[in-house]
């Protein structure tokens, strides 16, 4: 009741301007009831943040050991991912304004969790890269980024246009983000032959 509580009022306030206090009115309990389970609201937003995450893991690491291409693997990644903002878009949008977006405290604190997506998303990459589905000359690291940028730079823009988004909109946008990544990673007879890819140093 507490961390559904906070998620509205994080979402409708700004995690920084809100009191301990709000999310204990917007709870209905007694404002110590909130500190007998949390010692601060920086507490509430770990919890929130990391519950969520974890999902997400485990839905790329199961996308990753699925029987499937691997432009179906980041399909049902891209597809968690969205279908979660559309479940629950106040609980994405405090997890993406307040945190993996957040240049301060909390986005540095979490950044090892936050890159231990694009690392599962990557190791997606690099095995279709060994397998000879994509191109070798493409950073795996690289990618996994930049296709989960896509997805997050789509969410950012349905947050602050703050508007509904319907099921059509949201399954064309499955769709595409897979078809752009895909479609650049996947090897043809133009692409250019695989070489050493450099390194990718964002996020090192």
């Amino acid at each position: 009741m507490i961390l559904g509580a906070a998620v509205r009022v994080f979402a409708r306030q700004g995690f920084h301007t809100c009191r301990v206090s709000d999310i204990a009115d917007e709870a209905g309990v007694a404002y110590g009831l909130v500190y007998h389970y949390f010692p601060s609201k920086e507490a509430i937003l770990d919890t929130l943040f990391l519950e969520r995450w974890d999902v997400m893991l485990t839905a790329i690491a199961d996308a990753d050991a699925a029987s499937a291409p691997p432009r179906e693997k980041l399909r049902a990644v891209a597809s968690f991912i969205l279908d979660s903002y559309r479940h629950d878009p106040e609980l994405m949008k405090v997890i993406i304004v307040e945190v993996t977006r957040a240049a301060n405290t909390f986005g540095r604190t979490h950044l090892g969790k936050i890159r231990e997506a694009y690392g599962g998303i990557a190791r997606i990459v690099k095995r279709a890269q060994e397998d000879g589905q994509f191109r070798g000359d493409v950073d795996a690291s690289f990618a996994a980024q930049a296709f989960y940028g896509l997805v997050e730079q789509v969410l950012t823009t349905w947050i602050f246009e703050d508007a509904p988004v319907s099921p059509t909109e949201i399954e064309r946008v499955k769709a595409e983000v897979v078809q752009m990544i895909c479609g650049g990673l996947e090897a043809s007879a133009s692409a250019p032959a695989p070489s050493t890819p450099a390194t990718s140093h964002l996020l090192e």
